[in-house]
C-alpha cells in the first residue's frame, strides 16, 4: 500500500500563501497535526517504509511518523516560481483560469503541471513493486499528492483543480496485480479526535 500524507500547517498555509519551494517549518498547529498523523499511521502500518519530500515541513512531518526517513527530491512540491508566497487573492482570475485549463502553464520562474506528474508518475513507478507487499508512506504535498490521485485513476493533471486536499490527510493508493487503485482520498478523521 502507498499511503501518501499531506505535511502539517505552517504560518504561509495559515496565510493562504502558495507555498511551493520555499522552506518553511510547521507552526504549532502543524506540529500537533503531524503528532496526530503519526499516531495514527504508527497504528494502522507500524512496519511501514517512510519516504519524504526534501522540503523542511515535510520532513518534520516525516520524522514525527519515523526516526528513519528516506529522501525523494521528486516528491517536493510544485515549483511557483515567482508566485511563491504570493497570496492566493493575489494572483489574478485570468491566471488562475489560464492555470486550471493549460496544464503546461508555467507560473513565471515556476514548473508546469505536466513536468511535476512527470517526475511524480515516474517515483510512484519506482515504488510500486515495492508497495504491493510493503506499505510505504510518503509524506509531501498537496500537489504530488493530487498527481499520486490522478496517476491512480489513469487521469489527467486538470481533476487535480477538481479535489480539495486538507495538511495533515491521508490518501492511500493501494498497489494490485492491475496496478494502482484509489482507495482513500483527504482522511481528515485522526485530526478531529481528542
Amino acid at each position: 500500500m502507498l499511503i501518501l500524507v499531506r505535511h502539517g500547517r505552517t504560518n504561509a498555509n495559515a496565510q493562504a500563501l502558495l507555498q511551493g519551494h520555499v522552506n518553511h517549518p510547521l507552526d504549532e498547529v502543524g506540529v500537533d497535526q503531524a503528532r496526530r498523523v503519526a499516531r495514527v499511521l504508527n497504528d494502522l502500518y507500524p512496519e511501514a517504509r517512510v519516504i519524504s519530500s526534501p522540503l523542511l515541513r515535510a520532513r518534520q512531518t516525516a520524522e514525527t511518523i519515523s526516526t528513519s526517513v528516506s529522501i525523494d527530491e521528486r516528491f517536493i512540491e510544485l515549483n511557483y516560481g515567482d508566485f511563491d508566497e504570493l497570496a492566493l487573492t493575489d494572483v489574478s482570475p485570468e491566471i488562475w483560469e489560464q492555470w486550471r485549463s493549460d496544464e503546461n502553464f508555467r507560473p513565471p520562474q515556476g514548473e508546469t503541471l505536466h513536468e511535476l506528474d512527470i517526475r511524480v508518475h515516474a517515483a510512484l513507478q519506482d515504488l510500486s513493486a515495492e508497495a504491493r507487499t510493503q506499505d510505504v508512506i510518503v509524506v509531501t504535498h498537496v500537489s504530488p499528492i493530487k498527481s499520486a490521485m490522478t496517476w491512480a485513476l489513469g487521469g489527467d493533471a486538470s481533476m487535480s483543480w477538481r479535489c480539495t486536499l486538507d495538511r495533515a490527510s491521508i490518501t492511500r493508493v493501494a498497489i494490485g496485480p492491475r496496478g494502482p487503485s484509489l482507495t482513500g482520498f483527504n482522511d481528515t478523521a485522526h485530526l478531529q479526535e481528542k
